[in-house]
């Protein structure tokens, strides 16, 4: 949980920054800052990748749940979600004088929550108590909270309520199940998230090539049933 309460930290203080300061930030320091987390991602995507004791794991894991997340529409789905999201509480506040606040706290909710990193880094902190993927998560969404409350008002600050439950619940979650993980199983789909965060820091943060990240999701639960698989077989990892 400590990734996620410093991602709420973040985004609350990136939130009020962006509330006082108004559009003072520009978009040239933005940009060169959201390069180098890019780039920083991409570095840490390769370290974390390099730690697995048997690359062809990962690489299945990842084929196999890429087909799967194009069979399932996965991104399609979050992108539909996220639409639905925002419907519903439209018509919820559609009776407050606020809907700037309302347009701000969930399209920052939005943001903030329906992406790969949100589920792998709460995934990985909850199983491991490794809070390294979502520490660079809070660090892009504190500028990216600035960015918005400069122009959506205080509500950008209110979304923080929103990752505390979504990215809590998804690292308790891995935590109670995480005795039925092994250390092989962990190292792989740590392995095979970091790849999934190459193709983030390409597509998302430095827009190289577009890249429908949300369906290589799957691959985060494929890649520990291939080495349960093969600790069932017998075959040596």
């Amino acid at each position: 949980m400590i990734g996620t309460l410093l991602n709420v930290a973040t985004i609350a203080i990136g939130g009020i920054l962006g509330t006082l300061i108004g559009n003072k930030l520009s978009a040239r320091v933005r940009e060169i800052v959201m390069s180098g987390l890019g780039l920083f991602t991409i570095g840490y995507g390769i370290m974390t990748f390099i730690k697995s004791n048997n690359v062809l794991i990962p690489l299945g894991g990842l084929i196999i749940g890429s087909l799967l997340g194009e069979w399932w529409h996965i991104e399609k789905g979050l992108n539909h979600l996220g639409e639905l999201v925002r419907e519903k509480t439209a018509r919820w506040f559609s009776s407050t004088s606020d809907s700037h606040f309302v347009d701000g706290f969930v399209s920052a909710s939005l943001l903030f929550c329906i992406g790969p990193m949100a589920i792998l880094g709460s995934i990985q902190d909850g199983l491991t108590g490794d809070f390294s993927m979502l520490a660079i998560k809070a660090v892009m969404d504190g500028f990216a909270a600035m960015a918005f409350a400069s122009s959506l008002g205080v509500g950008v600050v209110f979304s923080s309520i929103m990752v505390l439950i979504y990215q809590g619940a998804i690292s308790m979650l891995a935590s109670s199940i995480n005795q039925v993980f092994s250390e092989a199983m962990i190292i792989e789909m740590t392995a095979v998230g970091g790849i999934i965060l190459l193709g983030l820091a390409i597509s998302t943060l430095l827009e190289i090539k577009r890249i429908r990240i949300g369906n290589f999701l799957p691959a985060l639960f494929i890649t520990p049933l291939i080495v349960w698989l093969l600790i069932v077989l017998k075959v040596s990892i």
